[in-house]
């Protein structure tokens, strides 16, 4: 075993996650010393890219054509693998589903793995819709909540208005805010869907990324920044009340060595991060519980254009790079309007480019109630294949999420009747759990050590003064909406949590 040089930092995750904690804290110290291992290797040249801009025009083409899905479980390329492969070195660089890793994922089929340098950031629709109500977790500080919350989109690069609306886009948003007229305040009322992009020279928008988060991830020029692919981190090192550092393996030959530190980050995922701790012997009782994921319904529908007095020549062409000409958003405002809404319309071409007809897609997600039942359980005694210990996913709906999701069916099914003629049948599906791929909760913040949280709000495990966590999971409220701008919150009271502490110890 080789042993690396000590690191002010590391961090375990090379995601959005990860990046954005790594971003803020050379942002509050251009000299802290960051390490990040990442076990994926990278799609394409660099790490961190994503897939919407990746130079390669194949690997371009095969994100663009899932994308259009609009179902995340599918647009992220998440391969299904019948058999579950033999070896880590076999699978090229992507999402695979948690099967194909050997976990027992039969009660959450759909969820998936980012097995690449980058994570889930590489392949994330970019939408970035703020929470509010039960959503959120001020702990008692609404004014740091917004500040926190402010500073998650700045560093996301979100902006309020990106793909359309178009003037037919407009309309689909007359009809959606006559629906909702008297739900939730002017905020709160249908509107464009917020995005992490940002315009490119060219006209195209590039997605947020880990590398446009803190670019040092794919070029160099950071010299107190090191970056390891395709390095695993196995367990942490325990000393006391203290993580000393990490055990990394190699995933091209094996070899293993040590990184030590005098703060550790996890940002793996909401899975990967409870099974780290697990294999580190780190297991307080809420491990792995209040595992969330909000039900998926998805409806797509032909636009009746007669219906709106439009013809073919009206209908707006997707620009260059997308394929909706407009993505909407419907937020959810409480018991009144459970619901989170994410709309998609296209417009089919034919093969010189004229337009043919327009769709209207929605996809509305319902709540699901954070219970410890539904629950990540690690094995000490099995293995998957990444040699961590085996997961078996425990989820279940319970008699209110039925209710709801009963609701939200009939609610889709209303939605896309004002657009056109329906077939709830074949136009309309309730997906299984794990294909919105917004898992929370499994390592969620609290007040208290009381078992019922894995973390305090600024991410540091209990029972630790140097180990923190960040990401979906620690996120302790039952999210509706796309979860990643969210998630950011916790990292970025993580990062001000371990930059204090760098500071103090100087």
């Amino acid at each position: 075993m080789t042993h690396a040089p000590r690191t002010d930092v590391l961090i375990v995750g090379g995601g959005l996650m990860g990046a954005a904690v790594a971003r803020l804290l050379r942002e509050s110290d251009a000299h802290i010393a960051i390490t990040m291992v990442d076990a994926g290797a990278p799609i394409g040249a660099a790490p961190g890219v994503h897939l919407h801009d990746i130079e390669d025009p194949e690997v371009w083409a095969r994100y663009n054509e899932r994308v259009s899905s609009g179902i995340q479980g599918m647009y992220t390329g998440a391969e299904v693998v019948a058999d579950v492969a033999s070896d880590l070195r076999g699978l090229r660089p992507g999402m695979f589903h948690a099967l194909a890793f050997g976990e027992d994922a039969e009660q959450m089929p759909a969820t998936a793995i980012a097995w690449n340098a980058g994570g889930m950031g590489v392949h994330w629709t970019a939408a970035a819709p703020w929470p509010d109500g039960e959503e959120t977790f001020a702990f008692g500080d609404d004014d740091a909540w917004r500040r926190d919350l402010e500073t998650a989109r700045r560093v996301l690069g979100v902006r309020p208005a990106a793909i359309g609306p178009t003037a037919v886009g407009e309309r689909v948003l007359e009809v959606l805010r006559g629906r909702y007229a008297h739900a939730g305040d002017a905020t709160r009322r249908p509107q464009p869907m917020p995005m992490a992009v940002r315009p490119v020279p060219g006209g195209r928008l590039e997605r947020t990324s880990p590398a446009t988060i803190f670019p040092a991830i794919a070029h160099a020029g950071d010299a107190a920044f090191s970056l390891r692919t395709g390095s695993l981190a196995t367990s942490l090192i325990v000393e006391d009340a203290r993580v000393t550092g990490a055990r990394v393996r190699s995933v091209a030959d094996g070899a293993t060595s040590e990184i030590r530190a005098d703060a550790v980050v996890v940002c793996a995922d909401a899975l990967r991060t409870p099974q780290l701790l697990f294999a580190s012997g780190i297991r307080p009782a809420a491990l792995g519980r209040y595992l969330n994921e909000h039900a998926f319904i998805a409806s797509r529908v032909l636009v009746d254009l007669e219906r709106f007095g439009l013809t073919a020549d009206d209908l707006p062409i997707a620009a260059d790079g997308e394929f909706c000409t407009d993505s909407l958003w419907i937020p959810q405002n409480g018991a009144e309007q459970p619901f989170h809404g994410q709309v998609m319309d296209t417009t089919y071409v034919d093969e010189q480019g004229r337009a043919l007809a327009h769709s209207v897609g929605v996809s509305l997600y319902s709540p699901v109630e954070s219970r410890p039942e539904n629950r990540v359980v690690f094995a000490d005694d099995e293995q998957d294949l990444a040699g961590m210990p085996r997961m078996r996913i425990e989820f279940a709906y319970s008699p209110a999420d039925l209710a709801l999701i009963d609701r939200a069916l009939a609610e889709a099914a209303d939605i896309i009747g004002d657009f056109g003629a329906f077939d709830p049948a074949t136009e309309r599906a309730l997906l299984v759990p794990g294909s919105s791929l917004h898992l929370t909760g499994t390592v969620r913040s609290g007040l208290d050590d009381d078992g019922t949280s894995v973390c305090d709000p600024e991410g540091r495990v209990w029972g630790f003064d140097n180990l923190y966590v960040a990401g979906n999971g620690v996120v302790p409220t039952p999210v509706v909406a796309n979860a990643t701008l969210t998630g950011v919150v916790t990292a970025v009271r993580t990062a001000r949590a371990v930059a204090e502490r760098v500071a103090a110890r100087i």
